[in-house]
């Protein structure tokens, strides 16, 4: 049980210390809490499968691509049949309990009421630029996409979180 406890031991722990990351890029990236649970469960799944061969050295970069392929391979196949729906108050349930300034929830949840004007693409390139903090090249490199589409997309995407309703007099948020 030596080398395969130890593969499961990091694993295991690597889940620990990053699934709740994961959560919250998969909740901005789709717009649904349950989406984004099945989300990041696969792409746990997948990551475990390859854990031997994964880079050891940024183990979450793989698991984001994979939240993120994921994602764009449900939403291809699901769009004519689900879309998601409801209030903005059930993608983040404990906005509230993580800040004692009721402010700060009120932001969040205006700034995901506002994500889903956004298009697929133009919501993931604001998560992956803004939320991860990601270069335009890498943000590139995990979408498939040219540099240049990533610049149009998170331009055309911050011209339309400005002009939210959702988003209006509750201050800078993005």
């Amino acid at each position: 049980m030596g080398a395969a406890g130890s593969r499961d031991d990091d694993f295991t722990a690597f889940v620990l210390a990053r699934s709740a990351r994961l959560m919250h890029f998969a909740r901005m990236l789709c717009g649904d809490a349950g989406l984004a649970e099945d989300l990041v469960q696969t792409a746990l799944e997948k990551a475990y499968l390859r854990w031997d061969r994964i880079e050891m050295a940024d183990p979450f970069a793989y698991v984001r691509q994979a939240v993120v392929n994921q994602h764009l391979s449900w939403v291809r196949r699901r769009l004519w049949r689900e879309r998601p729906s409801g209030d903005p108050m059930d993608l983040e349930p404990w906005a509230g309990a993580l800040s004692d300034s009721a402010g700060l929830s009120d932001r969040r949840l205006a700034l995901l009421s506002a994500l889903r004007l956004l298009t697929r693409r133009e919501r993931a390139v604001v998560v992956l630029r803004h939320v991860e903090d990601l270069s335009e090249g890498d943000t590139a490199a995990v979408l498939g996409v040219a540099v240049g589409t990533v610049k149009s997309s998170n331009a055309r995407a911050l011209r339309k979180l400005r002009a939210a309703p959702a988003l209006a007099g509750v201050g800078e948020t993005v």
